[in-house]
């Protein structure tokens, strides 16, 4: 399992291919998931793998914790997807109801005082930097890829406002290239967010079938 480990240097630093690789199939994701293809999925568990590879090799156990959540979320979304695409009018992409988006704000709000008082008081999960800021952005991760996997449009909505803090959290951390990734994530999600949105509209307004996901 060499390989897991094999790495190269840029600038001066130490760069992990797992690292590396998985980062661009997050970013892959994005534009899958704008596409609606349930390629998406595999995709982000592709990534996830090996970015928790990266992060065993790295000892950095709460982002390791971060991606057995995502792949977890990724064979949910996955099956959800597939089980869509199997149905008589498809995958149902729409927008959330208010008690659904009532339900994800509370599993935002609750989940990341609940992670952030974990990153504070266990020595095995504590973050160097902004315990509170790093929590909500996983937290936020999270509910963002649970509420993707229900095919909701709101999914982006959330991955604006995770943006909103990843960004300059990145930037005044000095962590210039996930603040360029944070970046390029916001460019998309706003334009995955106005495709979405156009045509969970349109199908309320011109038909109860809805588009399948694309294989």
């Amino acid at each position: 399992m060499n390989w897991l480990n094999a790495s190269f240097t840029l600038f001066g630093e130490h760069i992990l291919w797992t690292d590396l690789i998985g980062n661009a199939l997050s970013l892959a994701v994005v534009w899958l998931a704008m596409r609606k293809t349930i390629w998406t999925w595999p995709v982000q568990l592709t990534g996830a793998l090996l970015l928790l590879a990266a992060s065993w090799h790295a000892a950095a156990p709460g982002n390791a914790l971060k991606q057995v959540l995502f792949i977890g979320l990724a064979l949910f979304g996955w099956w959800s997807w597939s089980r869509g695409k199997r149905s008589d009018h498809g995958l149902v992409v729409r927008q959330a109801t208010l008690r659904e988006r009532l339900v994800l704000l509370a599993a935002l709000a609750i989940g990341t005082t609940v992670v952030a008082q974990l990153f504070i008081h266990l020595d095995w999960l504590k973050v160097a930097w902004s315990p509170w800021a790093n929590a909500y952005i996983f937290v936020g991760s999270a509910v963002a890829t649970f509420a993707q996997s229900r095919a909701l449009v709101d999914f982006w909505i959330i991955w604006v406002l995770v943006d909103l803090v990843g960004v300059p959290l990145a930037l005044k951390s000095g962590l210039y290239v996930s603040a360029a990734v944070y970046g390029i994530f916001f460019v998309m999600v706003m334009v995955g967010l106005r495709n979405w949105l156009r045509e969970a509209r349109g199908q309320v307004r011109t038909s109860p079938r809805n588009k399948a996901v694309t294989a």
